[in-house]
């Protein structure tokens, strides 16, 4: 009993760490890629951060350079979401000064609304990674 407790534990956090690295990867979607996020400079995308202990801070001074192309890489949000325990609070959030502006709207433009779409899809992921999960495990 004891050996099937902690592969169901195992699975289950394995599907939650999936899950989130989903949803995460579909707020950051591009407009471009089907997603609900405006890319111009990368800047917005690529202040996008995980962590276990608090939401990331939006800084106000946090704005894209002239110019300069931002990449983001998912790589430090992955450790991140790798590194939590069963049960710890996730927490994913943008430090551009702008990102609110984006995710509800400002100054006569419609909003984005990339992370609150991204969330509201948490259950159908969660479905399809525990199917996915199902299936490998031999079902």
């Amino acid at each position: 009993v004891s050996d099937w407790v902690a592969q169901s534990k195992k699975r289950v956090g394995a599907v939650v760490k999936e899950s989130a690295q989903r949803v995460i990867s579909e707020a950051q979607k591009p407009v471009g890629e089907g997603g609900r996020m405006r890319v111009d400079t990368g800047f917005l995308r690529a202040s996008g951060q995980a962590s276990t202990s608090s939401m990331p801070a939006i800084n106000a001074n946090a704005t894209p350079g002239s110019g300069q192309g931002y990449q983001y890489s998912d790589s430090a949000i992955a450790l991140v979401i790798a590194g939590a325990g069963l049960g710890q609070t996730l927490y994913f959030g943008y430090t551009a000064s702008y990102a609110a502006a984006r995710e509800y709207g400002a100054r006569g433009q419609e909003p984005d609304a990339f992370v609150r779409v991204a969330a509201q899809k948490w259950p159908q992921i969660v479905k399809q990674v525990s199917r996915e999960a199902f299936i490998r495990s031999g079902g």
